[in-house]
């Protein structure tokens, strides 16, 4: 029997862990710092968080190639935690693997530490793919909310 593949990724932000859950999940604040890996432009389709509200969001690169992702919140509990399934979606919409990620925010003294963890890999590669665009993302989340606070 194999260990599942699990990915794990944590940030820390000088804000509050309010602040930091409202800059993740509402559109006033995605508009501002991109909701994507760099160099991407994330589209937001469908965002509907709340408990089994669905989200479809569609990356798209400089040179015009794009990815699209969809599932559903199974879980929203403003400020500590997000459930939702993840899926790529291929070019007639269908979903590939489905996969859980789960992101919690947890107050530690006068910052905020967010943790990323996604399981469902069918791969190494795959799990790998991921750590990269959700690190870079994250990357560019840290800038735009520790920004806020200066």
């Amino acid at each position: 029997m194999s260990t599942p593949l699990k990915l794990v990724i944590t940030r820390t932000f000088n804000a509050p862990r309010e602040l930091v859950f409202d800059c993740w999940t509402q559109d006033k604040h995605l508009a501002r710092w991109g909701g994507a890996p760099e160099a991407m432009t994330a589209v937001m389709e469908t965002k509907q968080v709340r408990a089994g509200g669905s989200y479809r969001v569609h990356l798209d690169r400089e040179n015009g190639e794009r990815f699209s992702v969809a599932g559903k919140y199974l879980e929203v509990l403003r400020p500590e935690k997000l459930v939702f399934t993840h899926a790529w979606l291929d070019e007639a919409s269908r979903p590939g693997e489905e996969m859980l990620v789960t992101i919690t925010f947890t107050t530690v003294g006068r910052k905020t530490r967010m943790t990323l963890t996604q399981t469902g890999f069918t791969s190494a590669a795959s799990r790998d793919g991921h750590r990269g665009g959700w690190s870079s993302q994250m990357d560019r989340f840290k800038t735009y909310v520790n920004a806020l606070k200066q």
